[in-house]
């Protein structure tokens, strides 16, 4: 019976055929009796709608852009872009759409890509990772006709919709965490320092730091680009300095400057401490667990699916935001975790929870 028509559908079902296609196309405009009733005979019938038709009768095409501004080999050795594609497909799959993932690692591709991306019935939306200042790619999608959410906070704010975790509080928090175990040189390992991300992390730990009445020494602050070998490298240069912490702004660079100090035959956290920031699978197995913050990254890409549909069914005026809470995850790496239970400064810390004496 794969040859059925909506008319056959809507006789079996004893309704008209523009409630059928009603019920197909998930419009709430069908009492739950009669859709419950139709859902069970497209069901045993195995009848599935021709997707070309309902697209030309819906003007959607049910198809989602993943965008992502880095090379195919930098996209599959970061853990955290296979996570949040993840949390995209997954949502995707539950909304009944088709995924399209383009990686745009230089000039030349994002030249083939856009136009794809732009032509007038190609995508229902796009979802766009945030990029640097000067991102040319932001700006010509931003002006398309497509409705755009942007996976991180953009430089330009107005009138952009997107999608962002608390950076600068989780920031602040890791740092004043730092600072509460009484560690008196805390440098940090940045990102790119034109990425929002990377900027509104250092917001977060600057913050701490002044609340703390602590003076930054620059020469503790050293840039890296989220890579695991930046990392490495930004602790090699921030070793004869010798802090005895470090916030790292991911866990695949706190991962690479970790290497560093045990290579220079230090340990951690006797010697230099770490907190990092993603909170990866592989930062709860490492020989040393990492402290971390943990942010929700499946979660952030099926949330970032659900508020892109919002806009595509029902405008993106006003712009819409969405910020999701980040969460610091206490282990080994920091010299406070369940095992020592440090008092330091009036503070008492127990696994991962935050309380003050009795």
């Amino acid at each position: 019976m794969n040859d059925l028509k909506l008319e056959d559908i809507a006789k079996l079902a004893g309704v008209s055929r523009s409630t059928v296609s009603r019920v197909v196309n998930a419009s709430p405009n069908v009492g739950a009796a009669t859709r419950k009733r139709v859902e069970k005979i497209i069901q045993t019938t195995g009848y599935h709608p021709n997707a070309a038709a309902r697209s030309l009768a819906s003007q959607r095409t049910n198809m989602i852009g993943l965008v992502i501004p880095r090379t195919t080999s930098a996209f599959f050795t970061d853990p955290y872009f296979p996570h949040l594609t993840q949390g995209v497909a997954f949502a995707c799959n539950n909304h009944h759409m088709t995924l399209s993932l383009f990686l745009v690692g230089n000039q030349e591709d994002e030249n083939e890509i856009t136009p794809r991306l732009l032509r007038r019935g190609m995508l229902d939306g796009i979802l766009l990772q945030s990029g640097n200042s000067d991102d040319m790619l932001f700006r010509r999608l931003i002006s398309s006709h497509v409705p755009l959410l942007v996976l991180g906070r953009p430089f330009e704010e107005k009138s952009v919709n997107y999608i962002d975790v608390d950076n600068i509080l989780a920031a602040k928090n890791a740092t004043s965490h730092l600072i509460r175990l009484g560690y008196q040189r805390i440098g940090m390992i940045t990102g790119a320092i034109r990425s929002t991300t990377s900027i509104d992390r250092q917001a977060g730990f600057k913050q701490a730091m002044a609340e703390a009445g602590k003076t930054i020494d620059p020469s503790l602050i050293v840039e890296g680009d989220f890579s695991e070998n930046s990392g490495y490298v930004a602790m090699k240069k921030l070793l004869p300095f010798r802090p005895d912490a470090i916030f790292a702004q991911s866990d695949v660079m706190a991962i690479g400057a970790m290497r560093a100090v045990q290579e220079a035959g230090l340990q951690i956290p006797k010697d230099v401490a770490f907190v990092g920031f993603d909170d990866l699978p592989v930062a709860s197995t490492l020989p040393i667990k990492l402290t971390t913050v943990h942010q929700p990254i499946t979660h952030f890409g099926i949330k970032a699916v659900d508020l892109l549909i919002d806009m595509i069914e029902k405008g993106t005026k006003p712009a819409k935001r969405m910020i999701l809470d980040a969460e610091l995850i206490i282990r080994d790496s920091c010299g406070g975790n369940s095992n020592n239970r440090p008092i330091v400064q009036g503070v008492e810390f127990e696994g991962s929870a935050l309380k003050a004496p009795a």
